[in-house]
């Protein structure tokens, strides 16, 4: 169990020596390939203890859809069938969208439900 952060940049470092031989990865009998193992499940439990992934937030999600799909706002707006202002205040996070517009952003943009409706 890895208990510090010092012993985790070292065992990360460890890790990326280990990753630069092929045989470790795919090699059973490679001579790292069960320390490249050990070594990352420790280094992923110490992550997902110290790390933790959160869930993101709807407009950091929308705005970045926004931008792979070259929309601006009045190009959402459009698009969800609302007005600008009603965007912009999605996109500041000073209201929630209604359930029917929740539905075509997540039909839309091509986003999860359970990130359109915060579960």
């Amino acid at each position: 169990m890895i208990q510090t952060e010092q012993q985790y940049k070292a065992i990360l470092e460890r890790v990326e020596e280990l990753l630069q031989d092929p045989n470790n990865i795919e090699n059973q009998n490679a001579k790292g390939y069960l320390e490249l193992n050990i070594l990352s499940d420790l280094v992923a439990d110490y992550e997902e203890q110290n790390y933790p992934v959160t869930k993101p937030l709807l407009t950091e999600v929308v705005k970045m859809r926004m931008a792979e799909l070259g929309l601006n706002q009045k190009n959402l707006s459009e698009l969800l069938g609302v007005s600008t202002s009603r965007v912009s205040e999605y996109l500041t996070g000073k209201s929630e969208p209604t359930l029917k517009v929740a539905r075509e952003i997540s039909k839309k943009l091509s986003i999860e439900p359970s990130i359109v409706l915060g579960v």
